[in-house]
């Protein structure tokens, strides 16, 4: 399989304030801020700020990978024995998938455009 790391997603209680550390204190350049998602430019991969839910709470990191064949990934890791939580679909403009990786965590996995 030919997967690339795309970006990390933090999930944050309190936006403004994650903001003001990455970009204030860390310098990371804000590529745009909203109160529910922010990202930051740190090249080819995304540091990515998700506001924190009860199913994704503050301090939770999830990854997100990219492949050329998004369903050849999903039958290839579905025959392997991994677990998906989202089957490819369509999510605005992006193909879209989630599977549970070695350790049980969740990952997202998107179609190159």
């Amino acid at each position: 399989m030919n997967c690339r790391f795309i970006y990390t997603i933090k999930f944050v209680s309190d936006m403004d304030a994650a903001v003001k550390f990455y970009r204030d204190t860390l310098g990371l350049p804000l590529k745009f801020q909203s109160p529910e998602w922010s990202e930051f430019v740190t090249g080819p991969t995304t540091l990515a700020l998700h506001k924190a839910s009860s199913l994704n709470p503050a301090g939770k990191v999830q990854l997100g990978f990219s492949t050329p064949d998004l369903d050849r990934f999903y039958q290839e890791m579905s025959s392997l024995g991994y677990k998906f939580t989202q089957t490819p679909i369509m999510e605005g403009r992006s193909k879209l998938a989630r599977f549970i990786e070695a350790d049980g965590t969740e990952c997202s996995m998107s179609e190159d455009r």
